[in-house]
């Protein structure tokens, strides 16, 4: 039971450093969907902050875990299940808010995307350029065009004054446009008139339809790690209990002294 409560303590050490870990990615990363999504959800970057917390929580009740395993001291184990119980518990409550929630999630990075499209300007040098960035490298890795389609692109200011004879390099399904993969592209062959997102050599699905395809894809992984971090914790819960209980008296002499 010993040898077994070990490992598993040692697995909370790793699965804290992971969840620190990607809520640390979460704030520092520019260049990709994430950032889209922070600018359409405050709650991500309070998510973030919350994962970081939860990462650090789980390694320092490894840790306590470990030691009162260790030194068999009952209420440092009955700290451990506490904090684990803590832990699933948000973890579900929040994993029913993003089910719940998902709609009004989705209305609101819509705005945002739109919002974004029609005021894309390549020349940006503000703070509007690591989202302009983060949109193109969605739509480069995504390959596809707008939120709902390529036609949303016929919004953006810049295009409508040049009669849309441009188009977003991002969603080009030419591989010379793609090496520039930000900003704008020319059509090769000028059209009479105002052109249309027909007209370019883009891709026809919209990046809604391709995140959700994402997701569904790979729904088997993200459910599987969910499932694998509830077991594991669930287990930890367990075997803190069942040690707890096979400790009859405590010798508080075996705890380190600083």
């Amino acid at each position: 039971l010993h040898k077994a409560v070990y490992v598993l303590f040692l697995l909370f050490q790793i699965l804290g450093a992971v969840i620190l870990g990607f809520g640390i990615w979460i704030l520092a990363d520019k260049t990709s969907f994430i950032a889209v999504l922070q600018m359409s959800s405050p709650s991500l970057k309070t998510g973030a902050y919350i994962l970081i917390g939860v990462g650090a929580l789980t390694m320092l009740m490894g840790f306590l875990g470990c030691l009162g395993a260790v030194n068999e001291i009952r209420c440092l184990l009955g700290l451990y299940f506490t904090c684990l119980m803590i832990i699933l518990l948000a973890q579900v409550a929040a994993a029913l808010v993003i089910y719940f929630q998902k709609e009004t999630l989705k209305d609101e990075l819509s705005k945002v995307v739109e919002d974004l499209i029609k005021n894309y300007d390549p020349l940006n040098e503000d703070e509007r350029r690591n989202l302009q960035d983060a949109w193109d490298y969605v739509q480069t890795q995504i390959a596809c065009c707008g939120w709902t389609g390529a036609d949303d692109w016929e919004n953006n200011e810049i295009l409508k004054n040049k009669s849309n004879a441009e188009y977003p390099c991002s969603c080009s399904n030419r591989s010379k446009d793609l090496v520039e993969g930000r900003g704008f592209c020319s059509l090769d062959e000028p059209v009479n008139g105002t052109a249309t997102y027909a007209d370019w050599p883009v891709h026809e699905q919209g990046c809604m339809d391709g995140v959700e395809q994402w997701l569904k894809d790979n729904l088997g992984v993200i459910l599987g790690v969910c499932t694998g971090v509830a077991v594991i914790e669930l287990l930890g819960m367990i075997l803190s209990i069942s040690l707890c209980k096979n400790i009859h008296s405590e010798d508080y002499t075996k705890v380190p002294k600083s």
